[in-house]
């Protein structure tokens, strides 16, 4: 795992005046910040893939296939065509809780970017992002991209009548318990994830660039 400060990184793409700003606001999202404020986590993590960005962002956008990344998420049901305004219902599940998320794509420039924001229940939003890398490509490659996860979220924001706890269990216990599994969680992502695009198993690498 490397420090953020060894590999290059453009700045991202949610909040800064990029075109997905102008697609949250026409989306009407009230969570939306054109700046980082306070109680609002980052994360912002990435990883190589041995292919040109035309053949990974399939695989990003590729919403429904996402249960075969993690264990924790069971289904993905999808309204739309994949494009913007296309809304998935992920439902996921950890330990005795279990929850949907709401997801609406707000902006889709393929094959570099893919904004998102959760609809329901919780202030969060974020960016898969793909930029060719091919200096980084090793020998028996011909090219490389490198895959950016950007999610920006205010944990506390949740709205705690729908999540159902279980008795004595408090939403800052849940909070708590889960943020130090972010990164393990997120290293099985991507390595299930870049085994998917190249066709095979490898060690990956995943940088971490930000972390709450």
């Amino acid at each position: 795992m490397t420090d953020a400060g060894r590999r290059r990184s453009r700045p991202s793409a949610v909040g800064d005046g990029a075109t997905p700003v102008d697609s949250e606001r026409e989306y009407g999202n009230p969570y939306f910040r054109t700046r980082r404020t306070a109680g609002v986590d980052r994360i912002l993590l990435s990883t190589l893939a041995h292919r040109s960005p035309e053949e990974v962002f399939p695989y990003v956008r590729s919403f429904t296939d996402y249960p075969r990344y993690t264990d924790h998420l069971k289904e993905v049901r999808v309204e739309g065509t994949g494009n913007a305004g296309s809304v998935y219902d992920l439902e996921l599940a950890w330990w005795k809780l279990s929850y949907t998320a709401r997801s609406r794509v707000t902006d889709v420039s393929a094959p570099r970017s893919l904004t998102w924001r959760l609809v329901n229940d919780i202030d969060a939003r974020g960016e898969w992002r793909v930029e060719p890398e091919p200096e980084s490509a090793p020998p028996d490659a011909e090219t490389a991209s490198r895959i950016y996860f950007e999610a920006m979220y205010d944990p506390h924001s949740a709205d705690t009548n729908a999540i159902s706890l279980p008795r004595f269990v408090s939403l800052d216990w849940v909070v708590e318990k889960v943020q130090p599994k972010l990164l393990g969680e997120a290293r099985t992502v991507v390595e299930r994830l870049v085994a998917d695009i190249e066709g095979r198993q490898r060690d990956v690498e995943l940088t971490v660039h930000e972390m709450p």
